[in-house]
């Protein structure tokens, strides 16, 4: 299940951070900071309804929160990403991409958590 879960969410992945740099352009790695903030959000109300919320089997909250957001969420890109803008010089951007990934995806996962106690 978590295996399936991958797959779908690496897929998943790869459709949004695509849409988003036709929309945003490369020029900021927004794509991945855009996926990282979502499931950031996705997992904190997941966190509640699944945990919380609902008796769910363990193989569904692994397909979920394990497989599906695991795999589509990435801090490995988010790190190459961060490194290639230092390495092109551009450490603003580089900075940006830091602070607005660690506090957006943060504020995301507690927004999350706000929402599903919410519902």
């Amino acid at each position: 299940m978590i295996a399936l879960g991958g797959a779908v969410g690496a897929v998943m992945r790869f459709l949004m951070a695509n849409w988003v740099y036709g929309l945003a352009g490369r020029d900021f790695p927004y794509g991945t900071l855009s996926v990282n903030v979502a499931g950031s959000l996705l997992m904190g109300v997941l966190y509640v309804v699944l945990l919380e919320r609902v008796t769910i089997d363990g193989a569904w909250r692994g397909f979920l929160m394990i497989g599906l957001l695991g795999a589509f969420t990435t801090f490995s890109t988010f790190s190459i990403e961060s490194l290639l803008l230092i390495e092109q010089g551009q450490q603003f951007k580089a900075l940006l991409n830091v602070v607005l990934s660690v506090a957006l995806c943060l504020g995301g996962g507690w927004f999350g958590i706000v929402v599903g106690r919410m519902v």
